[in-house]
C-alpha cells in the first residue's frame, strides 16, 4: 500500500511515523510517496491511503484530478468523490441547509463586487474571519474587526478566489476548538485546539472527554454527507453564544489525527486497513 504526502511539508506531520510503524508491524508493505510525483506508479499498489497533501490547496485542480486518476488504478481513501467536494469549503453551506448547526458562513464567489463591510452590515457582524474556501493550514486565514476591516487585503483574496466570510466566534479563546476524531465509523477521542490564523503554529491538547451533545452533532454531521463509512474522519467543532456547538470544519481528506495521543485509533485505523485489503 502507499501513504500520501507532499514533496515540501509546510511542517511536521505528527501521525506519519506512528502509521508508518504500526503498518510494519501489522505485516504490511507500505511506502511514503508524494501525490504529485510523476514517476509514482499508482496502479503498483492495492489501496492508497491520503496523509499529509498538505499543499493542495495551491493546486486544488490538479489535486482533485491526481484523486481521480490515482483512485481508478488503486483503492483510495477517502475516495475520490470526497476529495473533491471537501476540498472547497461551500460544504459549510451544505451542512445548515441539511439541518446540521454549522458557523454562519457568506460566500464570495471569485471576483464578487460585495465588500466585506457591506457583509458585515447586511448581517449585523462585528468581529470577522475571512479565509478562502480552499485552504489549508490556517492559509490566508485573517481576523477583522469593523471600524479596522482591512478591505485592501479582503479585496486582494476575492479577486483571486472564493472567499469565506464568517462571525468570529469567541468562545474559541476560552473553550476552544474541539476536534472529533472518527476512525472507521467510530469516534475515537476528542482534541482541544487553539484558535489558529495565518502564520501561527497549531496549539493541541487531549485527549479530552468526549460531550454528548458534540458527539451527537458529530454523527449528525457525518449522516448528512453519508460519511459513517469512511476510513477516517475530523470534525471540528465551536460553541455558539448559546453554548450549543456547531461545526467550524469537517476535514476529510488530509487531517491530523493525533495518533500519538490515542494509541487506540491507529490501532482501528490499520485494522480498517487491512479488513479493506481483505
Amino acid at each position: 500500500m502507499q501513504v500520501v504526502t507532499c514533496a515540501e511539508l509546510p511542517e511536521p506531520d505528527p501521525d506519519l511515523a506512528p502509521l508508518m510503524a504500526a503498518l510494519d508491524a501489522a505485516g504490511l508493505r507500505s511506502r511514503v510517496v508524494v501525490w504529485d510525483d510523476p514517476q509514482v506508479d499508482w496502479s503498483q499498489a492495492s489501496l492508497t491511503v491520503i496523509r499529509s497533501t498538505w499543499d493542495y490547496h495551491r493546486r486544488r485542480e490538479a489535486f482533485v484530478a491526481w484523486a481521480q486518476a490515482a483512485g481508478e488504478l488503486s483503492e483510495l481513501h477517502n475516495p475520490a468523490a470526497v476529495v473533491q467536494w471537501n476540498t472547497h469549503k461551500r460544504y459549510l453551506l451544505m451542512l445548515s441547509l441539511r439541518g446540521v448547526a454549522a458557523v454562519p458562513t457568506a460566500m464570495l464567489e471569485q471576483g464578487s463586487p460585495v465588500s466585506v463591510a457591506e457583509l458585515c452590515a447586511d448581517q449585523g457582524w462585528q468581529k470577522i474571519v475571512v479565509k478562502p474556501a480552499v485552504s489549508a493550514g490556517s492559509y490566508q486565514t485573517h481576523v477583522m474587526e469593523v471600524g479596522a476591516l482591512d478591505e485592501a487585503l479582503a479585496a486582494e483574496l476575492v479577486a483571486a478566489e472564493d472567499v469565506l466570510v464568517q462571525p468570529y466566534i469567541e468562545s474559541v479563546d476560552t473553550y476552544g476548538e474541539r476536534s472529533l476524531i472518527y476512525i472507521d465509523g467510530e469516534l475515537t477521542h476528542s482534541m482541544r485546539k487553539a484558535p489558529r490564523f495565518a502564520g501561527q503554529d497549531e496549539s493541541v491538547s487531549g485527549p479530552h472527554p468526549v460531550d454528548a451533545a458534540e458527539a451527537e452533532l458529530g454523527s449528525r454531521a457525518l449522516r448528512a454527507i453519508g460519511g459513517e463509512g469512511l476510513l477516517y474522519a475530523r470534525i471540528d467543532l465551536v460553541r455558539g453564544g448559546d453554548g450549543a456547538p456547531m461545526v467550524a470544519e469537517l476535514e476529510l481528506v488530509e487531517p491530523s489525527l493525533f495518533f500519538a495521543m490515542e494509541p487506540r485509533a491507529l490501532e482501528r485505523y490499520v485494522a480498517g486497513i487491512l479488513r479493506r485489503l481483505g
